[in-house]
C-alpha cells in the first residue's frame, strides 16, 4: 500500500497523519483548539520529517472535504493542494461524513451489517449536515442540509434497523430522536488516523482530485453574518 500524508481540519480538531498498509506510522493532533492556521504546518512538518527520516516516500496526499468549518476546509485544502504540488503526487479528497462512519464501524467490531450509520455534523441553531449510509457506504439517504425535528430520518427509523447517530451535531438530535431503535454514539470526530481506510480505497482506484481546481463540500453557501454594533 502507498505511504499516505492525512490531512483533517473540518471541524475543531487539527490533525495530521502518515501512514502504509492500514497502519499509522507517525501522527499529531489537537482536538479542541480550533487553531488549525498556526497548528497544521508544523504538524505536516513533524510528519514529513519521520517520513525522510525513515527514508520513506510519500505516494499521496489525502484531504478531510468537508462538510464542515468553512475556515478549517480552506485550511486544509489550500495546505493539502500545496504540499501534493511541492511533493508531485496525487491528491486524494476524502468524505468527511464517510470519514465518521468508518470511525464508527471499526470501534465496534460487533455489528451486524444491518446497521444504517448517521453521521451528523454540527451547523446553526438545530441544522445538521448529514447523510445516511449501510454498512457498505452505499448511500441510503444523500448529503444534505437538514433542520432537525421530531419527523428527521422517520424513514430510516420506520425501518426497525438499528439506526446510529454520531458526530458533533447527534448531540441536537438527542432532544428530538426518540425512537427505540436510534443509537447515539458519542466522541465521534474526525481524525487523520482514521483516513486511512478511505484513502487507501481512493490510492488503489486512482481516484484523485484536482490539485489546483478541487473545492471543499461546503453542502450549502457560506452565510455571512453582520457583527453585532459596539455601541
Amino acid at each position: 500500500m502507498a505511504v499516505i500524508l492525512n490531512i483533517e481540519t473540518s471541524a475543531a480538531a487539527c490533525s495530521v497523519a502518515l501512514t502504509a498498509e492500514g497502519m499509522v506510522l507517525a501522527h499529531q493532533e489537537e482536538l479542541e483548539s480550533r487553531s488549525q492556521a498556526s497548528l497544521l504546518s508544523d504538524y505536516i512538518k513533524y510528519c514529513l520529517d519521520f517520513a525522510a527520516e525513515k527514508e520513506l516516500k510519500i505516494e499521496a496526499v489525502a484531504v478531510s472535504m468537508g462538510p464542515g468549518s468553512y475556515t478549517g476546509l480552506r485550511i486544509g485544502l489550500s495546505e493539502a493542494k500545496g504540499l501534493a504540488y511541492a511533493l508531485d503526487v496525487p491528491l486524494i479528497g476524502v468524505d468527511t461524513l464517510k470519514l465518521l462512519c468508518c470511525q464508527v464501524m471499526f470501534t465496534k467490531p460487533e455489528f451486524t451489517g444491518d446497521e444504517i450509520f448517521v453521521p451528523m455534523v454540527d451547523a446553526r441553531r438545530m441544522e445538521v449536515y448529514t447523510a445516511a449510509y449501510d454498512f457498505a457506504l452505499l448511500p441510503l439517504m444523500e448529503q444534505q442540509p437538514l433542520i432537525l425535528d421530531e419527523n428527521s430520518y422517520s424513514t430510516l427509523l420506520a425501518t426497525g434497523r438499528p439506526v446510529l447517530f454520531f458526530g458533533d451535531g447527534s448531540d441536537k438530535a438527542v432532544e428530538v430522536i426518540k425512537a427505540d431503535n436510534a443509537i447515539f454514539v458519542p466522541d465521534i470526530r474526525p481524525l487523520a488516523i482514521d483516513m486511512i481506510a478511505l484513502a487507501e480505497k481512493a490510492y488503489s482506484e486512482r481516484d484523485f482530485i484536482d490539485t489546483a481546481y478541487s473545492t471543499p463540500n461546503y453542502i450549502k453557501d457560506f452565510q455571512a453574518t453582520r457583527p453585532k454594533k459596539i455601541f
